[in-house]
Parts: structure tokens; C-alpha cells; sequence
């Protein structure tokens, strides 16, 4: 399988909502579902890497399909709200590096 840009996943999710999906659920929901997934994702780390044990049945190899459903609706929300992720990003990192370029390599903690 090959690499996707993130400009390319917001594009294929769009496709996917339109063809599978009839449309996009309302922004309310989607931050809804995207809290629901969320969570999923704290529960299953909170039981691999945390001090809960995992339920009988519980299958502890599904962290990468629950992140996966988190970017999911992120991308869903983006799209129906028409924020480009791929330039969100690029200012992001750019405001951080101008930030935190010493912060986090001055910080004893992290040493």
C-alpha cells in the first residue's frame, strides 16, 4: 500500500462520505463521534501502557484501527468545515519551532 499525503486522505474521505456515507453527519455529531473515538483510543491505551488489565476478550491489538477512526472523523470535520489540513499543519509546525526551539531541549524533565 502506498503513502498519502494528508491533502490526498482529506480528498479520499470526501469521496468516501459522498459515495458510501450519502453525506457528512452534522458538525455537532461528528464532534460527538470524534470524542466517542477518542476515547476508544484512551481506554485501550489506558489498558496496554497504563495499570488497568484488559477484559477478557478485549483485543489489544486494535490501537492503530481506533487512531485510525480518530483521523477519520478529524478529516471529516475538516472537510465539512473546509480547513485544509496540509496548511494548518505547515503553520502549526512553523509556530511551534518559533516558540518552543529551545524550550523543550531546556527542560530538565526531558533530560
Amino acid at each position: 500500500m502506498e503513502d498519502i499525503t494528508i491533502q490526498e486522505a482529506q480528498h479520499k474521505v470526501d469521496e468516501w462520505v459522498k459515495i458510501h456515507g450519502v453525506r457528512y453527519f452534522s458538525e455537532l455529531t461528528n464532534m460527538a463521534l470524534l470524542t466517542e473515538e477518542v476515547g476508544e483510543v484512551a481506554r485501550l491505551i489506558s489498558r496496554k501502557y497504563g495499570e488497568q488489565s484488559f477484559k477478557v476478550g478485549e483485543d489489544s491489538s486494535k490501537l492503530g484501527e481506533e487512531l485510525v477512526d480518530v483521523l477519520f472523523v478529524l478529516i471529516c470535520i475538516a472537510n465539512q468545515t473546509e480547513v485544509n489540513l496540509t496548511e494548518e499543519l505547515t503553520k502549526s509546525l512553523q509556530k511551534k519551532t518559533m516558540r518552543d526551539s529551545s524550550r523543550h531541549k531546556n527542560n530538565r524533565k526531558l533530560l
